[in-house]
Formats: structure tokens, C-alpha cells, sequence
């Protein structure tokens, strides 16, 4: 897998442009937001239960991630933003954090052009301005997609003023990548780290079921989404959601026979810390729907993303490459 290696593209790799920080900062007293830097650390925010960071200068140097890169033997990051994502913001700075974001993806891909692209973020609770960044943001270089939370405040994605958004991203030809930002029953998940190590998970299963039973996949049939952390619990619990529609009326309105059906119409990223998952989705989804991520830079992120497909003790070279390189860049249509 040699020549794979050196072309391995990391589709989980979240990212702060400092402008979008220093947008942050400089609102974050309004909205309750506490913002400080930690010394050698970098910055650290809070909202509500939600805190992020600190993060450390790989998070934000584009110099440093780029030799961070090259010791992982990765070329291409596709970078995305990670909690709290915009929706915290009213409609004005929304659109404002939204735009610095997606500009600095833009900065990113012409600082180097063959190392970053970007997965635009929306104020998806705005969704008019959504559909606004969706055009915009299209034509920035480097952009390759979008990124949303698996849910949007108090919507579900299967919410119907979320559908025009989906219909110009579907038009464009370009896929959806979810991530978790608030998880459900988050007041049981507070210690341990569970917030992260359970309930992020689960919030890929949710998200994963309300585009099934709510018609989302079956109203937008081009329409790709990638679920990260390996599809979370969705793959493990997609045969009960079909129990489910084999024995309830209310759930037979899909258009596919049954949820295991649209276990295709998903991406799934490696980040699952097991070889038996990453097989497993090889096995039952297929190996052209899975891509690989490390979740960088992250406490539990992989080290070494490469290593964990490459190593495989079960997987031909050809799956093996396909997940490290081919699949993302044909998905992505990167140069």
C-alpha cells in the first residue's frame, strides 16, 4: 500500500481559522459563551454543557498541521468545522461566523491547493440563509461539500424547511458530511467522557433514522450524506429500525424495502477503534462507502490513520486503498 499512502486523504479532520476565533471572542460575552486561552494550549470555549478545546496549535497552524500531515503520511485534509458549530449565533452573526468560516477553507486550499479542501458549514437554523451560503460557498476553491450537526437545535433533518437546502446541495452534485454537536440525553452522559464516547454515536443512529422514516432519502434520491465514528450506532441497529418497518404500518411509507436498504445511501468514516467494525463495514455496506478519518485533532483521535486501514489483518490491498485514497477522491472530485 506504498503508493496509496502517500495520497491517503483524512475526510475527519476538524479545523479553526483564526478569524473565525477572534469572531468567537469578540461575541462571546453576548451570548454567554466563555472564551479564554489556555497558555501553550491554545483557545477553549464553552456553551451550555458544550465545551471544546483546549486546542492546541495543530488545531489552528496551518504549518503545523501540514508537518503533522506528513508524519501520519496523509496528504489531503478535508476540513471541517467541529463543535459548536454556528447555531448558537443569532440570525446576523450566524451569517457572519458562517461566512469567515467558510472563507477561511477558502484561504486554506489556496495557501495548498493539493493538501486542504473544506466542507462548508451553514446556520442551518437560518435556513434561508443556508440556502444563501449554499451558492456562495459552492464557489469558493477548495470547497468539496457541506457539513451540518445531526440535528439543528430543536429540528430534526427530516424537518421540511430544511428541504430547499438539501434540493441546491443535491443539485450541485455535492455530499453532506454530519456531525454530532448537542447528544441526546446529554445530562446522563456528563462524566466519563460519555458525551463523546456514547452519545455521539447514538447521534449518528438518530440522524440516520430520521432521513430514512422521514422521507428525506427517498424525496432527495442523488443525495449523499457520510456519517461519521464509523456510522455510530446505526449500522449495529439498523436491523432492529427494520423490525420495525416489517411490523408497523406507520413506518411502510419508504420507498426502499425496508432501513436496510438504505444502508448505501450513507458514507461511513473509519473511526470506529476496531478492526472488526472497519470489516464489518467492508463486509455488509461495501468497501466503496467507506472513507478514511481520523477525527483530528482530538484527545481520542487517531494517531495514525493510515496505519489503522494499512494494518488490517483482514483486508485485501484493493479494499485497503480504496478506503485510504480512491473513495474519497472520487467522491469529492479532488484533483
Amino acid at each position: 500500500m506504498t503508493s496509496a499512502q502517500h495520497h491517503a486523504v483524512d475526510i475527519h479532520a476538524h479545523y479553526f481559522p483564526q478569524p473565525f476565533l477572534d469572531l468567537v471572542a469578540a461575541n462571546a460575552g453576548s451570548y454567554g459563551f466563555e472564551h479564554r486561552m489556555v497558555d501553550g494550549r491554545g483557545p477553549q470555549f464553552r456553551i451550555g454543557h458544550l465545551t471544546t478545546g483546549p486546542v492546541g496549535r495543530k488545531f489552528i497552524d496551518l504549518d503545523a498541521r501540514l508537518e503533522a500531515m506528513d508524519g501520519q503520511r496523509v496528504q489531503v485534509h478535508l476540513l471541517s468545522l467541529s463543535q459548536p458549530m454556528v447555531y448558537w449565533a443569532k440570525r446576523d452573526l450566524a451569517q457572519r461566523l458562517t461566512e469567515t468560516y467558510n472563507d477561511g477553507l477558502a484561504a486554506a486550499h489556496e495557501r495548498d491547493p493539493r493538501r486542504f479542501y473544506g466542507l462548508a458549514t451553514l446556520p442551518m437554523h437560518e435556513p434561508d440563509l443556508a440556502l444563501r451560503e449554499v451558492e456562495r460557498a459552492a464557489k469558493l476553491g477548495g470547497v468539496r461539500g457541506f457539513y451540518m450537526a445531526t440535528h439543528v437545535l430543536e429540528r430534526e433533518l427530516s424537518d421540511p424547511v430544511l428541504f430547499p437546502v438539501y434540493e441546491r446541495i443535491e443539485a450541485l452534485g455535492m455530499p453532506i458530511f454530519l456531525h454530532p454537536v448537542e447528544v441526546i440525553g446529554y445530562q446522563r452522559l456528563m462524566t466519563h467522557y460519555l458525551t463523546n464516547l456514547l452519545g455521539n454515536p447514538f447521534e449518528s443512529a438518530i440522524a440516520a433514522a430520521h432521513l430514512i422514516f422521514g422521507g428525506v432519502l427517498d424525496r432527495f434520491p442523488k443525495l449523499t450524506f457520510c456519517l461519521p465514528h464509523a456510522g455510530g450506532a446505526f449500522p449495529w441497529l439498523v436491523g432492529r429500525l427494520h423490525r420495525g418497518w416489517e411490523k408497523r404500518e406507520d413506518l411502510k411509507k419508504l420507498k426502499l424495502q425496508g432501513p436496510v436498504a438504505y444502508l448505501r445511501r450513507f458514507y461511513y468514516d473509519t473511526v470506529g477503534y476496531s478492526d472488526d467494525v472497519l470489516e464489518y463495514l467492508t463486509r455488509v455496506i461495501g468497501a466503496d462507502r467507506v472513507l478514511m478519518g481520523s477525527d483530528y485533532c482530538f484527545p481520542i483521535a487517531y494517531e495514525q490513520p493510515v496505519d489503522i486501514v494499512s494494518g488490517h489483518p483482514r483486508l485485501d490491498e484493493q479494499t485497503k486503498r480504496r478506503i485510504v485514497e480512491q473513495n474519497a477522491r472520487q467522491l469529492l472530485n479532488l484533483d
